[in-house]
């Protein structure tokens, strides 16, 4: 499900969990788990996916197989995923190799730079579009990270927006011409961070992202029994199952 690849003092972990690299539960821990080993391990992260497909987000086929234990768990670890993101010791950069939507994008929201990769790709918060409602940590994050307006355009209508959409708005930080370009690039902007004299460079970039790692420690209205509450709700599962059938078909 993952693939680790050491450029030199850079560790890239690809996402590899044909076909879309959806995020089941397994997945998840593993990805947490890779993660804190490379902060100890390596100067700098690189997290891709596969060419083409960077996560379609949560796994919605497994994840409805669950019950309410199940799904409360699958949320706990799924935020403690994010706020491992967010406390690497090291510059965490991600490589968007084609679609991100959903959760494939929440996870980035938490790195130091996103970089996406160009062409015929969707990337955004379309939580509202299949009846789920993103946490406040999460709303907190994108508002860090494009402004409270922009954030609200995306997050209200679950708008999908195309690399130069999201590259507008902040949402990204950079387009790469394809997928592999993406990665190279990613690694690239890694090695120019680690050129700098470290001690200085680490401290300065732990100032700027304090307040990101604080939005976990916030009183949060949305929690995670809020969320299964939602998750099971007539509407939501309604959606949910409509949304698969239409998959089905195409």
């Amino acid at each position: 499900m993952l693939q680790i690849t050491d450029h030199g003092r850079v560790r890239e972990i690809r996402l590899d969990r044909p076909p879309v690299n959806a995020m089941n539960p397994e997945l998840v821990t593993l990805l947490t788990d890779k993660l804190a080993k490379a902060g100890d391990q390596a100067d700098a992260v690189v997290i891709s996916g596969r060419p083409g497909l960077f996560s379609a987000g949560l796994d919605i086929t497994a994840l409805l197989h669950e019950n309410r234990e199940g799904i409360t768990r699958f949320w706990g670890s799924f935020l403690h995923l994010l706020r491992t993101i967010a406390e690497m010791p090291v510059p965490t950069v991600f490589a968007l190799t084609g679609h991100a939507p959903a959760g494939g994008i929440v996870i980035s929201l938490f790195g130091d730079y996103r970089i996406m990769a160009s062409g015929d790709f969707k990337t955004g918060l379309n939580e509202v579009q299949v009846g789920l409602v993103v946490s406040s940590v999460i709303k907190n994050a994108l508002v860090r990270l494009v402004g409270p307006h922009p954030a609200e355009n995306i997050l209200v209508p679950g708008r999908l927006l195309s690399p130069d959409q999201a590259l507008d708005i902040g949402l990204i930080d950079e387009i790469e011409s394809d997928p592999e370009a993406t990665v190279d690039r990613a690694i690239a902007w890694c090695e120019n961070l680690l050129a700098l004299p470290r001690q200085p460079m680490l401290l300065t970039r732990a100032m700027f992202r304090r307040d990101l790692i604080g939005f976990f420690d916030e009183s949060n209205e949305f929690s995670v029994e809020t969320f299964t509450d939602i998750w099971f709700s007539e509407t939501t599962q309604n959606t949910l199952h409509a949304m698969l059938e239409r998959l089905k078909k195409k």
